[in-house]
């Protein structure tokens, strides 16, 4: 049987078997590929690609396990959300992602009644599989199986390879992290929003057919609804962009005091521009949503120091510019007049930006979520959606938190 044919038969029966009805859709996403010139298989998160030789000595069984395991990788976004890993430590992220994966699929099949875990054939330099599993890594992330394999690697295990109570050595997949940041902005954008469709694709025909995975569907649930503080989030987006300090150089000593034969560092000033918050009135979003929402980013702002808050009042036009200087920051609570009111469309503000002239460093927007296909068109900073009101949207535009109520 031709490499392709026998690829596109194993993805068939894959996609029509009700066991893995929750992969339906991420088996789906991108293209898959033959060739030559790779010794195993890899994926750039969207794109599949199958070495010749691989799937020609794969059995059946083994094949799906791998056809499995590249739309896991996609499925969780591991060539994107790690992307950090791979620059620290290339092999080591690679083996997180993997210990992730290999054990999900093998609760999903126990017996290995139609995926199994590829081994070596006989006269290979190793027996037994080739994947990488531990039963020490289970319910974790990529990232919390990453640091503990730093901790080992440091300590001078093997951090990587196997472990203690582990199984297999060196996987049998390629991780092609320079080719998920080849793929243009608008290819990402639109990636985001395959795999999101893909998920919730997967989740409805799981339930239809009555078949859950267990832990691994309710870890793929979170993927849409990520249990996370938000407040934390949208502290963490303001720091890493915009961390205002003023900080000391020794380059530069301090012309003040050489006089006296004194040498101080001169003072640098680092300290950031503007950060600009929409909040949207047309929808849901109360004074009480408000006027916590306001709290944490004056509690943020008194950190990173900005020259100025830009608080734009929303809907389908800016109803309202409020500014706020350094020394006003902490009044922004109590001084606000929320107003605004009709229609939701955020590109009012990208617009409202633009034609005001003013570049922000970050943008953050609070929306109740319900607008459409509007996710504000070209931003001229980063910017974070902080969405209230119960829905469940994801920007397609920049990054998504969801408030939930405490």
């Amino acid at each position: 049987m031709l490499a392709e044919r026998k690829l596109q038969k194993v993805k068939i029966d894959l996609l029509r078997n009700p066991k893995f009805a929750l992969m339906s859709g991420i088996l789906m996403v991108g293209k898959t590929s033959i060739k030559d010139d790779i010794p195993t298989a890899a994926t750039n998160g969207r794109d599949e690609f199958y070495g010749r030789e691989f799937v020609d000595k794969m059995s059946t069984k083994e094949l799906g396990f791998v056809v499995m395991h590249e739309g896991m990788h996609k499925m969780y976004r591991h060539l994107t959300t790690w992307a950090k890993l791979n620059d620290i430590d290339h092999n080591l992220a690679n083996c997180a992602c993997d210990y992730v994966i290999n054990l999900q699929l093998r609760d999903l099949d126990t017996s290995e009644t139609y995926i199994a875990m590829p081994r070596y054939k006989e006269g290979e330099k190793k027996g037994g599989i080739m994947g990488l599993v531990d039963e020490k890594y289970r319910g974790m992330n990529a990232k919390q199986v990453f640091d503990l394999l730093r901790e080992e690697q440091d300590e001078g295990g093997e951090g990587g390879e196997g472990g203690e109570g582990g199984e297999g050595g060196e996987g049998f997949d390629e991780h092609d992290w320079d080719g998920a940041q080849e793929l243009s902005e608008d290819a990402k954008k639109q990636l985001d929003r395959d795999v999101d469709q893909a998920i919730r694709q997967g989740l409805m025909a799981e339930k239809k057919v009555g078949n859950g995975a267990g832990d691994m569907s309710r870890a793929v649930g979170d993927l849409l609804a990520p249990k996370v503080d938000w407040r934390e989030v949208l502290r963490e987006f303001v720091k890493s962009i915009c961390a205002g300090r003023d900080v000391s150089t020794w380059r530069r000593p301090n012309r003040r005091y050489i006089s006296q034969d004194i040498y101080m560092p001169t003072l640098v000033s680092e300290r950031v521009g503007h950060i600009v918050v929409g909040i949207d009135t047309s929808g849901s979003i109360g004074a009480a949503e408000i006027s916590e929402f306001l709290s944490e980013v004056k509690s943020i702002a008194e950190d990173v120091k900005p020259d100025m808050v830009d608080l734009l009042y929303w809907g389908s036009v800016v109803a309202a510019h409020e500014k706020y200087e350094e020394n006003d920051v902490p009044n922004i609570v109590s001084s606000t007049k929320p107003q605004g009111g009709g229609g939701t469309s955020p590109s009012c503000v990208t617009d409202y930006l633009a034609k005001e002239g003013i570049t922000p460093e970050c943008v953050i927007m609070l929306t109740d979520g319900y607008v459409g296909n509007d996710w504000g068109g070209d931003w001229p900073a980063p910017v974070l959606w902080a969405i209230t009101g119960g829905s469940d949207a994801i920007s397609t535009n920049g990054k998504t938190v969801h408030i939930k109520p405490d």
